[in-house]
């Protein structure tokens, strides 16, 4: 019996020298349990509440349990101690309701002045509109003519597990979301097909974007840095692929990275009016493929048999150009996981990814797509 008592006492003992060293060995951040404090005045709020009412409820845990284990030990029958039997005390009664009354008071002055700023969206500098999108977020900058989508950027090889992991797997993109230090920036949130959920834990943001309707978040970080998050919402075959980074510069930075997107946009939308040659179209369009398109026809075109189409030798890519351009502009009536790229890429990169798909994988139909045929062809429908 007592060599089993020392088994049982040596086992937590040993997970604890393990713990202590793999926290050593990867950083004791990654092994902890608690709330991430945050860097951000509402995440630390959210952090001291979560604490607050911790340990109150430790006290209240060890006080009653304390006394009802003393009690049980104090006046056990041995001692030669018998029930007492009492009914309707009005001071008992009294007394197990007014403390109740008072430890609840006590904790909801400190929970209603978190959850007040939580919820105050007012007077914000900046304001983004975040839409999730299977399996990517678009970012609009409300009030300039920057917006753009932000991928997964981790490498299929890795996602295959044919090459080693990366130190953020499934946690980078493409084009993070920029946001100004000091300044209020406000998060209105929906969503263009299924319900996503925009977490990102150090920023205390956590909120579902539903298609037709608007959420509000906000934050304020007041020290640079980049901070990670993921969408919370099941929302279908790649949910675990469209991760969150929201990048953290000083103001000026802020202003000039800004003015960079602006200028990009324009030029964006004067290269409508460029004619491409088949090499620039090809390439851009297997940079666009791998970057939209692979995920579900995957990266050579097989797709994924019962579930999304092949490219590879579709009557699509290769039959009358104008279903092409109908399917990857407008989506598939039939199978709505085909979504409708219209509004996501721009005129340059529809008329590339669709020169590629019509050209790769063994396609070879020798037709090129300017950007002036998807503006045409957007304007005749």
């Amino acid at each position: 019996m007592l060599k089993g008592f020392k088994r049982l006492f040596a086992f937590p003992a040993a997970l604890g020298l393990v713990h202590s060293s793999l926290a050593e060995e990867q950083g004791a951040e990654r092994w902890g349990v608690n709330m991430r404090q945050g860097v951000t005045e509402v995440a630390q709020s959210t952090y001291d509440l979560h604490m607050l009412i911790f340990w109150i409820c430790v006290a209240i845990g060890v006080l009653v349990f304390g006394v009802m284990f003393y009690s049980m030990w104090r006046h056990r029958k041995s001692r030669g101690y018998k029930a007492a039997q009492f009914h309707e005390s009005t001071i008992v009664e009294l007394v197990w309701t007014i403390i109740p009354t008072l430890i609840l008071i006590g904790m909801a002055v400190p929970a209603t002045k978190t959850l007040y700023d939580i919820y105050d969206t007012e007077e914000a500098d900046i304001d983004i509109m975040v839409t999730g999108y299977q399996w990517k977020w678009k970012y609009d900058y409300l009030g300039s003519d920057v917006s753009f989508f932000s991928n997964l950027s981790t490498p299929r090889t890795q996602i295959d597990n044919r090459q080693p992991k990366s130190e953020h797997y499934l946690l980078e993109v493409d084009e993070p979301l920029v946001i100004p230090v000091n300044k209020k920036v406000r998060f209105l949130l929906t969503a263009n097909d299924v319900i996503h959920s925009w977490w990102v834990p150090e920023l205390a943001v956590k909120k579902d974007a539903i298609p037709g309707f608007i959420n509000e978040a906000w934050a304020r970080v007041d020290e640079p840095g980049i901070y990670r998050g993921q969408c919370a919402e099941l929302c279908g075959k790649d949910h675990g692929f469209m991760p969150i980074v929201v990048k953290a510069v000083p103001e000026a930075e802020y202003n000039a990275w800004l003015s960079e997107r602006a200028v990009a946009a324009a030029k964006m939308k004067a290269l409508t009016e460029k004619t491409f040659t088949f090499d620039e179209l090809f390439a851009r369009g297997e940079q666009v493929y791998n970057r939209t398109c692979a995920a579900c026809h995957q990266p050579n075109g097989q797709g994924v048999p019962g579930a999304f189409p092949a490219i590879a030798g579709s009557k699509i890519a290769t039959g009358p150009l104008e279903g092409h351009l109908n399917i990857v502009i407008y989506g598939s009536k039939v199978n709505p996981a085909m979504q409708a790229f219209g509004q996501q890429l721009s005129e340059v990169d529809l008329a590339a990814v669709i020169t590629y798909q019509r050209n790769a994988f063994g396609n070879d139909m020798g037709d090129t797509v300017q950007p002036v045929d998807i503006l045409n062809f957007k304007n005749q429908q």
